[in-house]
């Protein structure tokens, strides 16, 4: 127990596919209408199967915080071949799971959608070595094979190649498994902070060496919510009142998981009790929700100085073009505001 200070369609394809496993699944038609038990009915589509990764938004399912809030909550679990932004923007869902490279590139594509609040202060994605091959820093992988997923190619590939010099004939496919990796001890991989390496360390049978990119100048805003533009312009208090109870989900999940895990557990059979604590302890010892600008503005914490610093480093690395107007991107309006 810890305790915690409160302090259309086929255009989006491109997108989608550019962002590989950022997905949601959804059938459910669009919600918003208010329903028999006089709550709003309102989809929220992962970026993945269930995890402790998505912890607060369980947790306010499974506390009645979103009922508390007048909303009757869905959540629809993505998975690596499903397009989350087709289904936000052809109104399946009302709100999705996003990270910041997916939404100024939105932009650039012309889909209005846009960032309401980012509940991680830092991106958990890493790159895993092997022990005992010489790596101790991430400019040690230099040449060294490495397996990255498609998505990488528009994030933080790019930053690596003009951070430490990397070069594209070090890529190797990701298949989101670590085989290959255990397989070869010269290879690097990529993979998520609360996930991977817990893995290599039962299947492997050794402790990996871990780099959390968001600690090497990586510095995208992870596990958002975003909405449409239409949602925002239409239904102001909808969204305020889903980043609030959200939000709140959050803090009760750090203080006390069990209610979230029961429901994730539901719904990713195959999620076990000892991942889902090893999660959640690597995103409290990492400061991936509570870091930043949330130790003083609160969960869902956000900055125009920190998307512009990511939007000039991208464009530095070649990935946006420098004319882009990233501010819209996302909007400060719902967040660092006393919780309803």
């Amino acid at each position: 127990m810890l305790n915690l200070n409160r302090r259309q369609f086929i255009r989006y394809g491109s997108l989608a596919i550019a962002g590989g496993a950022i997905a949601a699944c959804s059938r459910t038609p669009a919600p918003s209408s208010e329903q028999s038990n006089g709550l709003d009915a309102v989809t929220y589509g992962t970026n993945w199967y269930a995890q402790a990764e998505h912890g607060g938004f369980y947790q306010a399912v499974a506390t009645g915080i979103y009922a508390d809030h007048g909303l009757d909550v869905t959540i629809q679990m993505g998975g690596p071949q499903v397009n989350g932004t087709q289904l936000l923007m052809s109104g399946a869902i009302d709100f999705f799971m996003g990270y910041g490279a997916n939404a100024i590139q939105a932009v650039e594509e012309g889909i209005p959608k846009v960032t309401v609040a980012s509940i991680f202060q830092k991106d958990p994605q890493v790159i895993i070595a092997h022990p005992d091959q010489g790596i101790e820093t991430l400019a040690d992988l230099k040449g060294q094979p490495i397996y990255i997923s498609a998505a990488a190619n528009t994030t933080y590939w790019p930053l690596l190649k003009a951070k430490y010099g990397f070069t594209d004939d070090q890529k190797r496919p990701y298949n989101f498994t670590i085989g290959p990796f255990l397989a070869d001890k010269t290879t690097a991989q990529q993979g998520y902070l609360s996930s991977e390496p817990l893995k290599i360390r039962k299947e492997g049978g050794f402790e990996p060496v871990v780099f959390l990119l968001a600690d090497h100048g990586y510095t995208a805003y992870s596990t958002t919510i975003e909405t449409r533009q239409e949602v925002i312009d239409n239904n102001p208090d909808l969204v305020q009142r889903f980043v609030d109870a959200s939000i709140k989900g959050w803090y009760s999940y750090l203080e006390n998981p069990e209610p979230g895990n029961q429901l994730i557990q539901a719904a990713n059979p195959e999620m076990t009790a000892e991942q889902m604590a090893y999660g959640l302890a690597q995103i409290i010892d990492h400061g991936i929700v509570l870091s930043g600008d949330a130790e003083t503005q609160g969960i869902g914490a956000m900055t125009d100085q920190r998307w512009k610093q990511f939007f000039d480093d991208m464009v530095t690395a070649g990935i946006f073009k420098a004319e882009t107007d990233y501010t819209k991107a996302f909007s400060l309006d719902f967040i660092g505001k006393p919780l309803g």
